[in-house]
């Protein structure tokens, strides 16, 4: 199965290639990562490489991914090109888009085909074509990749990046995010600028939720300092999974808000 990148119409191609230093040069100056999704390998994706490369991207973005075969082919060429342009060997990451059924079910296999890969992208538009699925803004025919996909992600030890919402209403995209956050995601996607700063807030911890994480960890932390097992905070019993998960709360705050 040939991964193609459907964004970019063919006719300019050419013409985005030619614009991409420029482009994740503005990014990288804006403090972004950069991030540059090519063709499969066995398409335009060595063109688009050559264009890409010389522009050091901090991620290449990879279509269709359903096999580890795929990310050993690209952690070659990414390799090739950071020697060929003096690119400290290993930096340029790859990023998995799992957007058919066998790349869902498959991502473990596909996450063990790099050393490069720290996270996976799940698709949605593709995926639901590939599941024969009806695509509806509430989502249920995704359901059950949502959940398998952050599971096996976990699983092979690599961050899990919700699919985006491809709808245009900004409620929607909330909703999904909050969903997707609940059930362990920590990223999404988007395809539409203007849910950005509404994705950003329910993905990073309220002060709430932080003042709720710290009263856990205190709680926790005095009642071990007494020789108890666990701690009664707010009418729950926490115990040591809790404990380290508002840990993990308190440090996600710290860092998206610049303090660490």
């Amino acid at each position: 199965m040939s991964g193609r990148e459907d964004f970019t119409p063919p006719a300019r191609r050419d013409e985005a290639r030619r614009g991409l230093t420029n482009l994740l040069q503005r990014w990288r100056d804006a403090g972004r990562i950069t991030v540059v999704r090519i063709n499969a390998l066995d398409a335009d994706g060595p063109t688009e490489l050559a264009a890409a490369m010389p522009a050091q991207p901090d991620v290449v973005a990879y279509p269709m991914a359903v096999s580890a075969a795929q990310m050993h082919a690209l952690h070659a060429a990414l390799t090739h090109w950071e020697a060929t342009l003096g690119i400290a060997p290993g930096t340029t990451e790859i990023l998995p888009v799992c957007e058919t059924a066998l790349g869902v079910v498959d991502v473990r296999a596909i996450a063990g085909g790099s050393l490069r890969i720290r996270a996976a992208l799940l698709g949605a538009e593709d995926l639901a074509a590939d599941l024969c699925a009806e695509r509806l803004p509430d989502a249920v025919e995704l359901d059950h990749a949502r959940r398998r996909f952050v599971l096996e992600c976990r699983a092979a030890a690599i961050e899990p990046i919700d699919a985006p919402y491809t709808f245009s209403d900004t409620e929607g995209a909330v909703r999904e995010a909050r969903y997707a956050r609940r059930l362990g995601y920590r990223c999404k996607a988007l395809v539409r600028p203007e849910h950005a700063q509404q994705l950003n807030a329910v993905l990073t911890p309220s002060d709430d939720e932080v003042r709720r994480a710290t009263a856990i960890v205190d709680g926790f932390e005095a009642a071990r300092a007494r020789g108890q097992d666990r701690a009664l905070v707010d009418g729950l019993w926490v115990e040591v999974p809790t404990y380290r998960n508002a840990g993990r709360i308190i440090e996600r705050a710290r860092r998206l808000n610049g303090k660490a």
